[in-house]
């Protein structure tokens, strides 16, 4: 894939036509068979526009998200690379950043990472360095002016589609979003939320970002999920920082005769109503313990527009 000036990538061309987007998110495998890989990339060829490659999700480790990307991109799928703070320090995610632009990578979703506390060697030293604005302004420039922060100029192709993570919630009187122009400011073009399942949440949050001029600088994809069961959806609301799920759903999951089909039929309604409410460029599925749901809400979502 080449990059051009205006569009750095396909997906970012996408966005751009003002088509509703959807993407999904992998966990690569702990894994060093391709075979693997393939088999969690194949179901989603074709239907999701982009795909994210995590980085250390979990704070565990996985199959390298570069490599993984590289794969993707390989096989057909367009990736989006996320990249955290945690594990590197800024030389090496440079390296990265160049490692990734070489293989035809433009995509990347710049986020901090979780706290190797939470994962399964809770020893991990965490690296840190630089933060999600300064890793992003880092990357920017990088795009913009093919050079690195040192000064060094950087020969070949260096057009990046830089991304950024978001929290939704009702915004109170006065909320300027500062966390969320800094991030703009430093390059980022796209924003992934965490999970929100709160169409009313979503309204006021976006038309606040309107009011700022923010959906016009940051193309904003909200996260949802196929939820399998109501005890998923308690889980997701009381242990994932900033996830808003109304007792409603909950409460519809918990009567539900066969709960995944139910909470597959939930998330394609949400993307329905998401494509109606202005300044939601699309939506960001994750499901990493039903990974095989995303296809199916796709599909669904697809063929009913």
């Amino acid at each position: 894939m080449n990059a051009d000036s205006e569009y750095p990538s396909e997906f970012a061309r996408l966005l751009a036509s003002g088509r509703f987007t959807i993407t999904a998110e992998l966990v690569p495998p702990v894994s060093t068979d391709p075979a693997d890989l393939a088999a969690r990339l194949r179901p989603l060829k074709g239907l999701a526009a982009a795909v994210n490659i995590t980085d250390g999700a979990g704070a565990r480790a996985h199959l390298s998200s570069l490599v993984t990307a590289q794969l993707a991109l390989a096989a057909g799928v367009e990736p989006i690379l996320q990249m955290t703070c945690r594990d590197r320090n800024r030389l090496a995610l440079q390296s990265d950043l160049l490692g990734a632009l070489a293989s035809g990578v433009h995509n990347v979703l710049v986020i901090t990472g979780d706290d190797p506390k939470a994962g399964d060697q809770p020893e991990t030293k965490p690296v840190f360095d630089v933060n999600s604005t300064t890793l992003l302004a880092m990357a920017h420039r990088i795009s913009a002016e093919g050079r690195l922060p040192s000064g060094t100029a950087v020969r070949g192709p260096t057009g990046l589609f830089l991304g950024a993570a978001a929290v939704p919630f009702d915004p109170p009187p006065g909320w300027d979003a500062a966390d969320l122009v800094a991030k703009a400011d430093a390059g980022a073009s796209f924003m992934q939320t965490q999970f929100c399942f709160d169409t009313e949440v979503l309204r006021r949050w976006t038309q606040r970002l309107g009011e700022l001029g923010l959906t016009r600088r940051l193309k904003v994809l909200v996260g949802l999920a196929p939820i399998p069961s109501a005890r998923s959806a308690r889980w997701m609301k009381e242990r994932l920082y900033g996830t808003i799920i109304p007792d409603a759903i909950v409460e519809r999951l918990e009567r539900a005769a066969d709960p995944r089909r139910e909470g597959v039929a939930i998330c394609v309604e949400l993307l329905r109503e998401l494509a109606d409410i202005p300044g939601i460029a699309g939506a960001h599925l994750m499901a990493p313990q039903n990974p095989a749901a995303i296809p199916e809400v796709i599909a669904a979502f697809s063929a009913a527009v």
